[in-house]
C-alpha cells in the first residue's frame, strides 16, 4: 500500500544539535515517497537513534550534519526538489544554504531573501555545492615531484570564485553531494583480503576511505573547529556502511520484488560484490549486470513488460563506444584510441545489480565539455585547459571543460574533466543527475547518451529505458 512516512523536521540554527529532515529513529526499513513511488532503505543497523548518531548531529560550527546533505527522502543525497522546498521553508536559512559552499561564492550576499535566491542559485536549480580546490602544483604521490602538465588558460567564470592569481590558486567547480547508502558497493574486498582500496568515494577521488572523508566533511562543509572524534568516525561509517537504498514501489510497474522480480532495498543488501566482480575490461566480463526484472520479460502488465526491456536493452543493445577520456580517446588509454563497436550501458555499468563500475574507472565521456549534446550547463563556469607536455599523446591537447574532475587531484592533464561513475540506485529520488547536475531528468539522460553514441534508441526503447532506471 502506498503511504507517506511522517519525518521529524529540523530546520534548525547553526547552534542547534541536530538537523535535516529525518525520523527520531531510523527502524529496519525507512519508506520515503518520490515522484514515481517509493523509494526506500534497508538498515542492516536497525533501530538507529537520529537524537545521538553523529550522522545526524551538527559537529561543526554553521548547524550542518552529514544528514543536511544526504535526506533519506532524497536516496541520501538530496534532490533539487527537496532543496527549493527547504529554501521556501526557511527563507534561505536552513543549514544547506552556507555560503561556504551551498553559495556560488564564499563572499555572496546573503543579507536578504531576493540575495539568498541569487547567492544560492545553483543549489536551488541543479542541487549543487561548490567544491573549491588548491590548483596542483605538483602530481599526487610522485616522488621527486614532477611539475604538473597543465595549465589553465581562460577562465569564464560567473562568479569569480577561481582565483588563478593568489599565493594559493584556488580552483571552484559545482558538483551533486553522491548518496551516502549503499557504500558497501565502494568497500567490498576480494575474497582472502581483510583490507583493500576502496573505489572513488567522491566524483574527483580525492578521498582515500569513508574515514576521512567523514573528517574532511565536517572540517569543510560543516566548518568544525576540529575534527570529530574515532568514535564519532566510527559511527558515522558504521551506519553509511549498513544502509542500503533503492526505488521499492513504483506508481505504474507496483511493487518491485513481486512476480520474481528482485528489486528494493533488501534484494540490493544481499547482493554479492566485491572490487573487480565484473570488471569489464578484463577477462570473464558478463555484460548482462542487471537480472531484477528478467522475470518479466513476457509480464501481460504493460508497465512491467517496460521495465523488463529497459533492463535487457541496458544489458544487450550494442553501439561504438568512442572518444572517451579514460577508455578510449588517446593510445594511453586502457583501450588505446579504439572505438569499442560492441559497446553496451554496461560497458562502463559493470558491477552485478549495482551499475557503477567495480574498478576504479575515472571517464569524461563528455558530461564535463563545455557544450555537451542535449545536457544542460547554464550558469556553470568554463575553464580553458592547455596540456604542457610537449611529447607523447596529450602534446598540445587543448580541454573546454565546465569541471576538471580527476585532474584537480592528479595534476595530469589526462585526467581533466574525468569523474567517476555513480552507484545506480535511488535515482527516482534525486534528480537531477550526472555530477553537474546537467540532466534534469532521466529523459534527459537517456537523450544525452541516445546522441552521444549515435545510439538510434526508438521512442519506445527510450520509454522503456526511463522505466527501468527509475525502478532502481
Amino acid at each position: 500500500m502506498v503511504h507517506q512516512l511522517a519525518l521529524k523536521v529540523h530546520n534548525t540554527g547553526p547552534n542547534s544539535s541536530s538537523t535535516g529532515v529525518f525520523p527520531p529513529v531510523i527502524g529496519q526499513t525507512l519508506p520515503s515517497v518520490d515522484r514515481t513511488g517509493i523509494v526506500e532503505t534497508y538498515n542492516l543497523a536497525a533501530p538507529t537513534n537520529t537524537a545521538t548518531n553523529p550522522f545526524f548531529q551538527s559537529l561543526g560550527l554553521n548547524g550542518r550534519a552529514c544528514a543536511t546533505c544526504h535526506e533519506p527522502r532524497s536516496a541520501w543525497g538530496v534532490s533539487a526538489e527537496s532543496i527549493q522546498l527547504r529554501f521556501l521553508l526557511s527563507g534561505g536559512t536552513d543549514p544547506i544554504f552556507r555560503v561556504v559552499d551551498g553559495a556560488t561564492c564564499s563572499n555572496d550576499d546573503v543579507s536578504t531573501l531576493f540575495k539568498r535566491f541569487k547567492a544560492y542559485s545553483l543549489l536551488l536549480s541543479k542541487g549543487l555545492i561548490r567544491i573549491f580546490l588548491p590548483l596542483p602544483a605538483t602530481q599526487a604521490g610522485s616522488s621527486p615531484p614532477v611539475a604538473a602538465d597543465f595549465v589553465i588558460t581562460k577562465v569564464n567564470d560567473p562568479y569569480g570564485c577561481t582565483d588563478l592569481s593568489s599565493t594559493t590558486p584556488t580552483v571552484s567547480v559545482y558538483r551533486r553531494p553522491l548518496p551516502s547508502a549503499n557504500l558497501h558497493f565502494l568497500t567490498g574486498c576480494p575474497a582472502g583480503q581483510t583490507t583493500c582500496a576502496p573505489l572513488s568515494i567522491m566524483w574527483d577521488g580525492r578521498e582515500p576511505s569513508l574515514q576521512s572523508q567523514a573528517i574532511d566533511a565536517t572540517l569543510g562543509h560543516a566548518q568544525a573547529a576540529n575534527p570529530p572524534g574515532p568514535t564519532q568516525v566510527a559511527q558515522i561509517v558504521s551506519f553509511e556502511s549498513s544502509i542500503f537504498d533503492a526505488q521499492e514501489f513504483d506508481f505504474e510497474a507496483g511493487l518491485l520484488h513481486s512476480q520474481g522480480a528482485t528489486g528494493g532495498p533488501l534484494a540490493l543488501s544481499q547482493q554479492d560484490f566485491f572490487i573487480g566482480i565484473n570488471d569489464s575490461l578484463s577477462a570473464g566480463f558478463d555484460p548482462n549486470v542487471f537480472t531484477l526484472y528478467d522475470a518479466w520479460q513476457n509480464q501481460p502488465n504493460p508497465d512491467r513488460a517496460s521495465v523488463a526491456r529497459g533492463e535487457a536493452i541496458f544489458n544487450t543493445r550494442e553501439f561504438t563506444v568512442s572518444g572517451v577520456n579514460g577508455l578510449n580517446l588517446f593510445s594511453t588509454d586502457p583501450l588505446g584510441a579504439n572505438p569499442l563497436t560492441t559497446g553496451t550501458c554496461t560497458t562502463c555499468h559493470d558491477s552485478p545489480n549495482v551499475g557503477n563500475h567495480s574498478k576504479k574507472l575515472a571517464l569524461n565521456i563528455g558530461v564535463a565539455d563545455a557544450i555537451p549534446p542535449v545536457l544542460d550547463v547554464s550558469g556553470l563556469p568554463v575553464f580553458t585547459v592547455a596540456c604542457t607536455d610537449t611529447t607523447g599523446p596529450l602534446a598540445g591537447q587543448i580541454f573546454n571543460v565546465t569541471d576538471l574532475g580527476k585532474a584537480m587531484i592528479s595534476g595530469n592533464c589526462a585526467d581533466v574533466g574525468k569523474v567517476k561513475g555513480p552507484i545506480l540506485h535511488g535515482l527516482a529520488a534525486r534528480a537531477p543527475y550526472f555530477h553537474n547536475g546537467s540532466a534534469h531528468s532521466l529523459e534527459d539522460v537517456v537523450n544525452f547518451y541516445d546522441q552521444r553514441f549515435a545510439i538510434g534508441f526508438s521512442d519506445q526503447d527510450k520509454q522503456d529505458l526511463v522505466a527501468f532506471l527509475g525502478t532502481l
